[in-house]
């Protein structure tokens, strides 16, 4: 539903932006110039507000992912959770519950990368509160 949504506020953001178009052609005033400028900026606009709340939710996750790798491995082993670049951290918090231990740990011994790692991964554990 989230994509039909996002088609729509695209296709209604392009009409915009081509009937002011044509209004400019139609009628050139000063206030019609800068409807077209204006029609030209309001995508751009949805779409740093959109990378914003993108943005900070995948801080969110890194830190979740974080704090439960933190729970599920030994203590000797948490300290070389912030050794784990992104690439790597999410896909080894993917497999559920003890599967995750086993992947940081090889992730850590052998600094696998976050493609090896999602390959070799069977089961995932879905995300389905992602926005």
């Amino acid at each position: 539903m989230g994509s039909a949504v996002s088609l729509f506020v695209l296709l209604v953001f392009l009409i915009t932006f081509f009937l002011t178009i044509w209004n400019l052609i139609k009628n050139f005033t000063f206030e019609s110039a800068w409807m077209v400028v204006v029609a030209a900026g309001r995508p751009g606009g949805a779409l740093k507000i959109r990378t914003y709340s993108l943005r900070q939710q995948d801080r969110i996750i890194r830190l979740e992912e974080r704090l439960r790798l933190a729970a599920l491995l030994p203590e000797y082993v948490t300290r070389e959770i912030p050794m784990l670049d992104e690439s790597q951290l999410t896909p080894c918090a993917l497999p559920p519950t003890l599967k995750s231990r086993h992947w940081s740990r090889k992730t850590l011994a052998g600094n696998l990368k976050g493609a090896e790692i999602k390959k070799a991964i069977v089961n995932w554990r879905p995300d389905n509160w992602r926005i």
